[in-house]
């Protein structure tokens, strides 16, 4: 196998003459260590002091232990051999409690780090032996950290035991370079938990679950190497590498680590479990755990689809580096470490299921396999080895200068002064350009190999990934993102970036499948790009989160926004825009259709044409499948109710115009439901006689917004069913009934259709309690009953709910019927006085009820000089004065019932305009709360239109 070369950076140690910043620093700690010297009872040779009193100067790290531990770390500084597992066992067992377990691992960690980071300085330690050696340190540690915890846990929950009995051990997953031997001398340790079967413990005073034993075993393994201390911490413990995160549980069972992988394992995964290497178990457990793995990790075929995973990897990797200006950084920077195990790893992916020398966690086994198999030259592999081996010993000498973690090159002249003393360079200006130089040219010769099997990052960017990507990767750190959302103008980045991730886990939660997982790769970052160009980003994520979460396992609709440029801006818009809109397509992904082409979605069709168009698309279906025909009927209400709201938002219609379109359609949808209503009784129990749909004998009136002409966005429809007054006899039918029974029938199922909730939701819900004797009263009346109920029976509120009531269905008889019987009621004379005192009596009445007083807010419906008085006025000036002027009951809108009421001199031009500028506003402001769902109260004042209508209002009807 391949050998790591000497590093070309060696100490001058013939001189030791060290720069005078460096000198001036270490000061003090070179003069304790002389003291130290002095007085020790630990021999060292003279050569040996004088290197102790040059490192301590170079490294702060190794004078901070020479000063805490005195002559136990002076022991070990220069001893030629690594410790064994039995000395940490040995310290750990006379720790009496948790702390001083902690401080045990922690001085024992810090004098090997000591007596590693001296060779290594020194250039007494070969560079492979130099990577084992610190691997060994941290296997040790991990193994003794997890036999005391064990040992402390089972005094109350005893041994973890599988079904049969048989003790299970904690699996510890060593990942990264720890598992392939080749840990850095600063690092952070990468590990995966898990535990072999379900099963309880025994032996303790509280048995349990062996998932709830192994998380505390698991938090208190992480708790003595990483919890700080006065004495620091032994290792930093990354657990992101588990299934699902952060947000995963600490410890699997293996059945759900293999279900995990199966299902949801990513590509970058698989390139991280190439180095995962089992620490603590039977070699029989061990060989399980690596066949469970083996085949997510290794196809069995040449997969070169790890060619394309690894550059948008790398692609996101330099975009990172970038970003924190890291061109310096040995490990993620153009040519640094990262790539050289990238040409290994990517090579290992592609040929490890067919070739099983490339099932290694070493990476110069894995590049040894490489020249076998002549997948790379000896040329690149000399070229890679000889970047790689100086490029570690720079990474060495700049974490063993302060125990950091860093692969940064220095900016300070101190630190610099340190590294080139170290490396044996001239302690000057002159001396770093020769070793930047010297640096930079390995990393330039690693990073053309590189190219050489990857490909260029142009190459990488010459495809459509969004400049976001990196958002939405695994393992991004919460400060880079937030620096790039800040970036991207979002003014809640921390919002912003929570959704994101909450997003992403559910996700990684939901089976989406291979293919689904790629289209969600490429479609998130794009539509997290279009968000952020919105006001109130988070807002518009968090919306468009929600309609993503219901198509992320249906392909197709992923497909559709993936391929459809104009269908992602117009979701982003639309859900910035509206959480109404945002809430309807994510209940009824169907509508994404509509978003394909912007100019169909706003361009609305002709108001009298909803009728053809409902039936149009009801012609698609059968007439005899009734539960069709109702989701039909939902699904064209939707599609048309989002066309108006997208054009309402995109200012292309007008408020008026807003309500006709949503009017017109909910009258084409009562039309086909009592249709459809009739075609199924009749079809089980024949039509009244003389009957067919032309002429039905049966109608609805419309009330309230939807007789006014003024529905909005998720209105009810106030109903009333009416019958013509004749309904003597039996249907035609097998299964005759009394007619009146049929009508009866008839308003059911038409109640049916519209209110029964279908996987398309409810058709609309429909309020009954306006009809004669309210909820009390016939589901159907007869006309004439009608009549005598409103000549002889009605309240006043019910004479003023008459104003805005016309029929919306029946024939053309009933039409005239109920257009005479409406205008007869309206224009009876009435004594002013007695209807001034009903109105404001009811009025009083709806404000103590209705009336919601909010600081700050306006409840546009009932707050004084609102709608409601504008309507309460409009049906004063029609039960007053219709006797007198017949022209006022013509009209069920408020605004043309004004314009009549002017011209008709009963109010002023100027009293009339001012009535419906305000009730336009506040209609438009209801239509916006609506589509925002922010209920009826706004923000806004409108103290001034408040004002003009009191004045309307104090004239008419509270004037004696």
């Amino acid at each position: 196998m391949l050998q790591l070369p000497l590093p070309s950076f060696q100490p001058n140690l013939d001189s030791r003459e060290l720069h005078s910043l460096i000198t001036a620093d270490s000061a003090n700690a070179n003069s304790q260590v002389t003291e130290l010297l002095a007085t020790s009872s630990v021999w060292l040779s003279a050569k040996q002091k004088l290197d102790l009193q040059w490192l301590v100067q170079v490294s702060p790290f190794i004078a901070r232990v020479v000063q805490r531990y005195g002559e136990a770390a002076l022991r070990r500084m220069f001893a030629p051999m690594a410790a064994e597992p039995i000395d940490i066992q040995e310290k750990l067992c006379d720790a009496s409690n948790e702390a001083q377990a902690m401080a045990v691992i922690r001085q024992f960690r810090h004098i090997e780090m000591a007596r590693i980071a001296a060779l290594d300085l020194l250039g007494s330690l070969p560079m492979g032996r130099m990577l084992q050696e610190n691997s060994l340190l941290a296997d040790m540690l991990i193994m003794a950290a997890a036999q005391y915890a064990e040992q402390q846990l089972a005094g109350r929950f005893g041994r973890a035991l599988d079904c049969e009995g048989n003790p299970q051990p904690l699996i510890i997953l060593a990942m990264g370079k720890l598992g392939g031997s080749e840990l850095n001398f600063s690092s952070d340790i990468d590990l995966i938990f898990a535990y072999p079967e379900p099963g309880q413990t025994k032996g303790g005073r509280q048995n349990t679950d062996v998932a709830i034993y192994f998380n505390r075993y698991a938090q208190m393994l992480i708790k003595l190497l990483d919890q700080p201390t006065v004495d620091g911490r032994a290792f930093r413990i990354d657990m992101r590498l588990r299934p699902f995160g952060q947000s995963g549980p600490l410890v699997t069972s293996l059945a759900a680590l293999e279900d995990y992988y199966h299902e949801q394992g990513r590509m970058w995964e698989r390139y991280a479990l190439i180095k995962a290497r089992v620490l603590n178990t039977s070699a029989e457990l061990e060989q399980q755990v690596q066949q469970l793995l083996r085949p997510f990790i290794y196809r069995r075929y040449l997969d070169y689809s790890a060619i394309d995973a690894l550059r948008k990897m790398k692609l996101l990797i330099n975009q990172e580096a970038r970003r924190k200006g890291v061109a310096d950084n040995i490990k993620l920077g153009l040519g640094g470490i990262r790539e050289v195990e990238f040409v290994a790893q990517v090579f290992q992916l592609i040929r490890g299921g067919r070739e099983h020398e490339f099932q290694t966690r070493s990476l110069l086994a894995a590049l040894t396999a490489c020249l076998r198999h002549e997948t790379l030259s000896e040329e690149a592999i000399v070229a890679l080895i000889d970047g790689y081996t100086l490029l570690r010993k720079v990474e060495h000498i700049l974490q063993e200068i302060n125990d950091e973690q860093t692969q940064q090159l220095p900016s300070d002249e101190l630190t610099k002064m340190r590294v080139l003393a170290a490396a044996g360079f001239p302690q000057s200006e002159s001396g770093w350009q020769a070793f930047t130089a010297a640096t930079h040219k390995a990393m330039q010769g690693v990073h053309q190999e590189f190219l050489d099997v990857i490909g260029g990052e142009q190459d990488m960017l010459a495809s459509e990934d969004s400049e976001y990507t990196i958002l939405w990767q695994d393992l991004l750190a919460d400060e880079t993102a937030l620096e790039v959302l800040s970036e991207a103008g979002a003014e809640q980045p921390d919002a912003c970036w929570q959704a994101i991730q909450e997003f992403r886990l559910l996700l990684r939660k939901r089976p989406s499948g291979p293919r689904g997982r790629e289209l969600q790769a490429i479609l998130l970052p794009t539509l997290i790009e279009l968000a952020l160009a919105k006001p109130n980003a988070h807002l518009t994520l968090a919306r468009s989160f929600e309609v993503l979460a219901q198509i992320s396992s249906r392909t197709t609709y992923l497909e559709l926004l993936c391929q459809n440029a104009d269908a992602r801006t117009q979701l982003v818009f639309l859900c910035g825009a509206s959480p109404w809109i945002a809430h309807l397509i994510a209940k009824f992904p169907l509508l994404l259709d509509e978003l394909i082409d912007p100019t169909q979605l706003y361009q609305l069709p002709d108001v009298e044409s909803y009728r053809s168009r409902v039936a149009d698309y009801l012609m698609r279906l059968p007439n005899d499948d009734a539960e069709a025909q109702m989701d039909a009927l939902r699904q064209v209400k939707q599609i048309f109710q989002l066309k108006v709201a997208a054009a309402d938002l995109n200012e292309g219609v007008h408020l008026m115009r807003v309500s006709d379109h949503l009017t017109y359609l909910a009258e084409a949808m009562i039309e086909h439901v009592v249709t459809l209503a009739w075609r199924q009784l009749c079809e089980r129990h024949g039509a009244p006689p003389g009957r067919d749909e032309s002429d039905t004998g049966f109608a609805v009136v419309a009330y309230g917004k939807l007789g006014g002409y003024e529905l909005g966005y998720g209105s009810d429809l106030d109903l009333v069913f009416l019958c013509d007054d004749d309904v003597s006899g039996e249907t035609d039918g097998l299964k005759p009934i009394e007619v009146q029974q049929f009508y009866l029938r008839l308003a059911q199922r038409v109640l049916h259709l519209f209110t029964t909730r279908t996987m398309s939701g409810v058709l609309y819900d429909v309020d009954m309690r306006l009809r004669p004797s309210g909820q009390a009263g016939l589901l159907v009346v007869r006309i004439g009953t009608y009549q005598e109920y409103l000549q002889t029976d009605a309240w006043t509120w019910e004479q003023q709910a008459l104003v805005r009531a016309r029929m919306v269905f029946g024939a053309t008889h009933l039409f005239e019927r109920f257009a005479a019987v409406r205008r007869n009621i309206l224009c009876k004379h009435r004594a002013l006085p007695e209807l001034r005192a009903d109105i404001l009596k009811m009025r009083a009445k709806m404000r103590d009820h209705l009336w919601q007083q909010v600081a700050g807010k306006s409840d546009i419906k009932q707050m004084p000089g609102g709608i409601a008085d504008i309507e309460f006025i409009t049906q004063f000036l029609v039960l007053a004065y219709g006797h007198q002027a017949g022209d006022l009951a013509v009209w069920t809108d408020n605004t043309r019932i004004l314009e009549t009421a002017a011209q008709l001199q009963l109010i002023s031009r100027a009293q009339t305009q001012a009535l419906i500028n305000a009730f336009q506003r506040y209609r438009a402001e209801i239509h916006r709360l609506a589509l925002a769902e922010a209920g009826r109260l706004s923000e806004h004042d409108f103290g001034a239109d408040q004002q003009a209508v009191l004045a309307v209002w104090q004239q008419l009807l509270e004037s004696t």
